[in-house]
């Protein structure tokens, strides 16, 4: 089961990287969410004491446990927009949770973990994934097991960069995605891989399940010269040409629009895909479908709400369901597009709407059944969105 996650920043909110690493802490409404093999729906997010802790649901969201705190000694973990604490189950019992936990330096971080092997009752004392430990960027983590139960673990990593600029060098753009692979469910870890130089800095990674039982993901690029579009690639194999380029908006800002992509697999091979980026000067968030090798299959179109953020998109089937939240300048709209044949037509949903602040929306497939989540200061909101 995939644990996914997505935030967005519109051309006007886009950010430098300049002064947001060292704010007073707030409350964070920012959870990822999954059902577990038992059928259980898991949240993982911070409460108002920036405490990790995780919820479960036996009834899709009808009723939930009482909040249960995991320890994490002296981390703090990240849980803003793109910044979230994930969660994966895996085989016999296997449940890991990440995080990226922040050090003393700008846009620096550990990618920290907590591992379970008997469905979630306990987990261990958290530990660093990678080997690298530089206080550099090792950040926005993206976790999931393939088919065949083994664990893999991305993030975004400033290395390269730090050994380029130590060298009196300062062409690298952007940063890089790194990975690794844990054959025994978080217990051991292989040697840091190199997925793709000149990843955007602050966007999350989309990941997905691919045909022959493994992962592919998708994160905003930096393209020659400096074009923030979308880059793909199979997760357990490099290529000598590198990352497929996935989106072709073209969108040229010396910034980082702190909006990652949503990754979802098509039925008839190939895949669901929303990103957030600027086309011929209209911003906005789109669907497209892409080839099996990440690269585009059409045209791809805008979702029917100007002010939608914040989008996620998940599948079974012919089933797509793309859920978002949009602000009028009074309120917070949760909204989804829901279609039954593939992804060809969509009909449109309001699920809800509030005053107050609130999360990204979230979705998550049991069976052949999707729910959307939702996560306000009023609590967490389940529906389920498809058939």
């Amino acid at each position: 089961m995939l644990a996914l996650s997505i935030a967005i920043a519109t051309p006007a909110r886009a950010q430098q990287h300049a002064g947001h690493q060292h704010r007073k802490p707030a409350a964070s409404l920012a959870i990822s969410a999954g059902f577990a093999p038992t059928g259980d729906l898991w949240i993982v997010g911070l409460d108002a004491q920036r405490k990790l802790f995780i919820q479960t649901s036996a009834d899709a969201g009808l009723s939930w446990s009482p909040q249960r705190h995991i320890a994490t000694g002296d981390d703090t973990p990240a849980a803003e927009g793109e910044a979230r604490p994930k969660l994966a189950f895996g085989p016999d019992g296997c449940v890991v949770i990440t995080y990226t936990q922040p050090l003393s330096k700008p846009y620096t971080g550990l990618i920290r973990m907590l591992r379970s092997t008997d469905g979630g009752r306990t987990f261990s004392a958290p530990f660093t994934v990678h080997r690298d430990r530089q206080v550099i960027t090792h950040r926005f983590d993206a976790v999931a097991f393939d088919a065949r139960g083994t664990l893999h673990t991305l993030w975004v990593d400033k290395r390269d960069l730090t050994a380029l600029r130590a060298r009196g060098k300062s062409d690298y753009r952007g940063a890089a995605i790194y990975r690794n692979e844990s054959s025994d469910g978080g217990k051991t870890f292989g040697r840091d891989l190199k997925l793709a130089d000149h990843s955007c800095e602050c966007c999350r990674i989309a990941l997905a399940p691919s045909p022959d039982g493994g992962l592919v993901a998708l994160w905003r690029h930096v393209f020659a010269p400096n074009e923030r579009d979308h880059a793909f690639a199979p997760v357990g194999s490099a290529s000598s040409r590198g990352p497929a380029r996935a989106t072709y908006d073209h969108w040229a800002i010396d910034a980082c629009p702190h909006h990652g992509p949503g990754l979802a697999a098509a039925q008839g091979g190939g895949y669901h895909a929303v990103w957030f980026g600027e086309r011929d000067g209209v911003a906005g968030v789109r669907y497209g479908r892409l080839f099996p090798d990440g690269t585009p299959r059409g045209e791809p179109v805008r979702l029917p709400d100007e002010a939608a953020e914040h989008a996620d998109v998940q599948s079974i089937g012919r089933k797509v369901v793309i859920a978002w939240r949009s602000f009028d300048g009074q309120a917070t709209r949760w909204r989804v597009w829901v279609s039954h044949d593939d992804g060809r037509s969509f009909t449109l949903r309001d699920l809800g709407r509030t005053t107050e602040d609130n999360d990204h929306p979230r979705l998550a497939r049991r069976g052949q059944d999707i729910f959307a989540l939702w996560r306000t200061t009023e609590g967490v909101r389940v529906e389920r969105v498809a058939p």
